[in-house]
């Protein structure tokens, strides 16, 4: 995303922008007053992260109003990350710095070398540069190899080549946390970090200033500090140094959708289809048993819970139950995509590795996804198809009929099946819903057939995504 350009009216030297109604403030403050503002409209800290309304979000407004460093705490896949990128909207659209520092030096209070030096030099005279907020966030993925260097700084070798000490403090290259001043600096997985390079954080989280080497020179910043971490490296293996935990103003935990309406609509926020010649229709069925399956797994005693079962799960299961959808209707020339039971076999390949497992070989992968497929397709048709219509439909099974089913067969074949067997016309109609297409009575075919045999009402003789359904007395 391309940064705006500032606007115009903007003042351009330190004496324009004294003479302005601009007032310097922190960015605690900044945040605070913006946040406040938000709440008094009625509007939500973020709109970009789903199922947090009355959990997550008043913990993290408290926190931002208290003026806290913050750490959330939680499994992979809970967007932890996108709520912190989405702070980035509680700051000022625009800040004035000194021009050409690293460090976003305010003009009023100014704290490196160069701009101290160049504030004295030209005084009202100094050049602004405007800053928008979307320059003002940094972020760094804690690996143990992060040095004191990345974070905070080091002596520059090239601007001691060119004439200047060591001792100068103009020869120092910052790191990610000074050049963060005036703004949001982000540790995702915190606890990866080296103990040492921990123990280099206490001074920014408390005191507020760094300290390269050697180096008498202090920098006093001021930046809002916010980091993740996983429970099982928080908790159980102690990887967070104690002063730095202690340092941190406000813990939150983070937690997986507990609806599965909200499961759904982060799956329809955030999976990207594929494009398609034909429209795609995606039956309430599919959406339900896709969400279904990574709630199923999250309590599933062969899943490692302390891993988690992340939301991006589900988002790569709908992504790929849609592409073998259109994988058949591009070779069956139906109307329109509808995925169907059949093409649940698929999230197996989008499964394996989002989960791992605790009592067994993942050679026996498929069978544990096959099952918790399974499972969420007779948790859906349990709680949502009322069938009347069972017995006739059991009843015509027993006279010798046979259904095929599968993921490359066209919907003709279905609509076949409706015309042989008027007993299922009705309730497969009513679960297809008004105006079904025909894609979409050939998945709703599929789901009732596959509902009455996990209901132990039918028989089933299954090879991969094929299928024969039949009655259970043959």
């Amino acid at each position: 995303m391309s940064t705006p350009s500032a606007p115009r009216d903007l003042p351009t030297t330190f004496g324009a922008l004294r003479a302005s109604s601009y007032q310097p403030t922190s960015v605690r403050e900044e945040i605070r007053v913006n946040l406040e503002q938000r709440l008094a409209d009625g509007l939500p800290l973020t709109s970009a992260v789903l199922g947090y309304e009355d959990s997550v979000l008043p913990q993290l407004e408290t926190a931002l109003l208290a003026g806290h460093d913050i750490i959330l705490l939680g499994q992979r896949g809970q967007a932890k990350t996108r709520m912190i990128r989405s702070l980035v909207e509680l700051l000022d659209e625009w800040l004035p710095i000194v021009e050409g520092s690293e460090v976003r030096d305010d003009p009023f209070s100014p704290i490196s070398a160069y701009a101290i030096d160049l504030v004295a030099e030209r005084g009202d005279d100094t050049p602004i540069a405007w800053v928008h907020r979307t320059q003002r966030f940094a972020e760094k993925l804690a690996s143990p190899d992060t040095s004191m260097a990345d974070l905070i700084g080091e002596v520059d070798p090239i601007k001691v080549a060119g004439g200047l000490f060591l001792d100068d403090p103009r020869a120092l290259s910052y790191g990610l946390v000074p050049k963060s001043n005036r703004g949001i600096f982000a540790m995702n997985e915190l606890p990866d970090l080296a103990e040492r390079i921990q123990v280099g954080l206490l001074n920014v989280l408390e005191e507020r200033d760094v300290q390269i080497r050697g180096h008498l020179v202090r920098l006093d910043l001021d930046v809002l500090v916010v980091a993740t971490a996983n429970p099982e490296d928080y908790t159980n293996r102690g990887r967070l140094i104690t002063p730095l935990k202690d340092r941190f103003g406000s813990q939150i935990r983070t937690h997986y959708p507990y609806e599965l309406t909200t499961e759904i609509a982060i799956i329809h926020q955030e999976a990207k289809l594929p494009t398609s010649p034909v429209p795609v229709r995606v039956p309430w069925f599919i959406d339900d048993i896709v969400a279904r399956v990574s709630h199923v797994a999250r309590k599933s005693h062969v899943i490692s819970q302390s891993s988690g079962v992340s939301v991006r799960l589900s988002i790569a299961n709908y992504e790929t139950v849609i592409a073998n959808a259109l994988r058949r209707t591009l070779r069956t020339h139906d109307t329109s995509v509808v995925p169907r039971v059949s093409d649940l076999s698929a999230m197996v390949q989008s499964t394996q590795g989002k989960i791992e497992f605790d009592t067994m070989d993942d050679a026996d992968s498929d069978q544990v996804i096959a099952a918790l497929v399974a499972l969420a397709v007779r948790q859906c048709f349990s709680e949502h198809v009322l069938l009347e219509e069972a017995p006739a439909i059991v009843e015509a099974f027993n006279s010798e009929a046979l259904v095929h089913t599968g993921d490359d067969l066209p919907d003709r074949d279905y609509l076949a099946v409706l015309a042989a067997m008027p007993a299922l016309d009705t309730p497969v109609r009513r679960v297809a819903g008004p105006s079904a297409t025909d894609g979409e009575l050939s998945s709703a075919l599929e789901f009732v057939l596959e509902g009455l045999y996990l209901t132990k009402r039918l028989a089933k003789d299954a090879s991969g995504a094929r299928a024969l359904y039949r009655s259970r007395n043959r």
